[in-house]
């Protein structure tokens, strides 16, 4: 069951995305969902070894070097996934931080919420 909570947040914070990003397009939320399992297969087993091989430059930029790492995994989802559209490398980069910053508060709040929910 977390699981599928999961895949729908992570499609929901693609939508939100897709709002918010101009040039980072999401047909619709059936794409987003697909796009949000291709993202975590892609995140398990590409993301690593890309991080680990573009170690040295993420630390010379201070970390920053992961939201490119970011922005190629969202490439890789486009390519894969048909309704995902990114019109260049700037949209990409902005996806990459705002898909960031959407889920870590939609976790966060579905966190607190089933805290509450416990109570």
């Amino acid at each position: 069951m977390q699981i599928i909570v999961a895949l729908a947040l992570n499609a929901l914070a693609l939508i939100v995305t897709a709002y918010v990003v101009p040039g980072f397009e999401v047909a619709d939320f059936t794409t987003a969902l697909l796009a949000a399992i291709v993202l975590g297969i892609v995140n398990t087993f590409i993301r690593p070894v890309l991080a680990f091989i573009t170690a040295p430059l993420t630390i010379i930029s201070l970390g920053l070097f992961a939201f490119v790492i970011n922005a190629l995994m969202l490439y890789i989802v486009a390519y894969f996934v048909p309704g995902i559209t990114i019109a260049g490398f700037v949209p990409a980069i902005l996806a990459a931080v705002v898909l960031s910053v959407v889920a870590t508060a939609l976790s966060m709040l579905l966190g607190d919420l089933a805290k509450l929910k416990l109570k």
